[in-house]
């Protein structure tokens, strides 16, 4: 698998279209991350690490508000093959507002939001709406 984080938003992207209550994905501190934010930002349940013999995973709940999915579009933006990054003054507006960008930077994994409060740039990771 040459791109773990597209391999996770496609898991969460097929569960929900296909009406699943929760998803499993391999583990990985990055892809964490990103689930916990994805949480803290109410467009997913819950999210919780379990382990199978020696191998961790993730086990992902869904969220849907009156039966359609919490997340409509769940783009990845930087690839392993082309990168993109931005600067702290250019941070994307998801749909005017109402959705979140995701941004890897010095400090950790932020949102759009995030940056801009906090005057630094990165690489862009995802767009979530």
């Amino acid at each position: 698998m040459t791109d773990p984080i597209a391999d996770l938003l496609t898991r969460i992207r097929n569960a929900q279209k296909a009406g699943k209550k929760e998803v499993v994905a391999p583990f990985s501190g990055v892809k964490f991350n990103i689930l916990k934010i994805l949480e803290r930002e109410k467009y997913l349940e819950k999210v919780s690490v379990k382990n199978e013999g020696n191998k961790p995973f993730f086990e992902i709940k869904l969220k849907y508000v009156d039966k359609k999915p919490a997340i409509s579009e769940l783009v990845r933006v930087s690839r392993p093959g082309q990168r993109v990054y931005i600067k702290k003054d250019s941070a994307p507006y998801v749909l005017q507002g109402y959705g979140f960008a995701i941004i890897s930077t010095s400090k950790g994994l932020m949102t759009d939001k995030e940056i801009r409060r906090e005057g630094i740039g990165g690489e862009l990771i995802c767009k979530v709406w």
